[in-house]
């Protein structure tokens, strides 16, 4: 791949990154009757003796490939916990946590790096572009760390609707194209999973359904997305539904008939 300088001299600041190889290698096949995410017996607590909390309780939990899941909460549910434990963040308390054939309780830093490099995209509420990337630079940034070209970066963006805003700075970008910039960015690695925690938290109505609508044709490209809010409206739009409260999983439930991201309504 042929950076910009600006990618080489951003990258050159961090040292020289460890390749990884896109997970095309990892023989991960995407089918909706293939079990990407299992969770067995998970507790996650912080603190010690009187000021032990439990952030989540005794989760069994198992996603197919290919589904868009809502996990809805109230703030301190354990909501960016979970996300965290499948995220390969941090690890449980107890119990175990396999991600597309990687268990990730008993992982080691290295294997764990190159788990999130190579089978996760990040997507958060806050954008975290880097200011002096245009917003194709910032996607091949993320291409030169897994080995990806740029003409990847350039789909990547054009799948998100993008494509004819690739040489603009984020601050020339309204938040709901920052944020689109962002999932780009987790896209270019063609994880089979990717994990949005309130990705439209900070944005209003009609900028928030076109970043629920580029998560979903992410979904559509057999791409398993778990998607956490506090808003409840957006679970219309999901296969299933977990519902998680004081830590545990208070419900599940398979949505009959989704309903496009633009008739979400908040």
């Amino acid at each position: 791949m042929t950076a910009s300088p600006r990618v080489h001299s951003f990258l050159s600041l961090r040292g020289d990154p460890m390749k990884y190889q896109p997970r095309h290698d990892a023989a991960v096949t995407l089918a909706e009757d293939i079990e990407l995410v299992r969770l067995d017996g998970v507790a996650k607590s912080y603190g010690t003796g009187d000021l032990e909390v439990d952030a989540l309780r005794g989760i069994d939990l198992t996603v197919a490939a290919g589904q868009f899941v809502v996990v809805l909460g109230p703030s301190g549910s354990g909501k960016t916990t979970l996300m965290n434990l499948i995220g390969g963040i941090e690890p449980p308390t107890s119990g175990s946590v396999v991600v597309a054939g990687h268990d990730l309780t008993s992982a080691d830093d290295k294997a764990l790096t190159e788990y999130r490099r190579t089978q996760l995209g990040f997507v958060f509420q806050f954008f975290n572009l880097v200011p002096t990337l245009t917003a194709l630079e910032n996607v091949a940034l993320v291409a030169e760390l897994v080995g990806a070209s740029e003409a990847l970066a350039r789909e990547a963006l054009t799948e998100v609707g993008l494509g004819e805003r690739a040489d603009h700075f984020p601050s020339a970008l309204s938040g709901g194209e920052q944020q689109r910039v962002a999932i780009a960015r987790a896209l270019v690695k063609d994880p089979p999973v990717l994990l949005a925690d309130e990705p439209t938290g900070s944005l209003d109505l009609d900028t928030g359904r076109q970043v629920l609508a580029a998560l979903h044709r992410a979904r559509d490209g057999g791409r398993t997305v778990l998607l956490v809010t506090h808003n409840s409206a957006i679970a219309a739009m999901a296969d299933r539904v977990l519902r998680l409260g004081s830590g545990s999983l208070v419900g599940d439930e398979v949505v009959a008939h989704p309903v496009p991201p633009e008739e979400v309504h908040w």
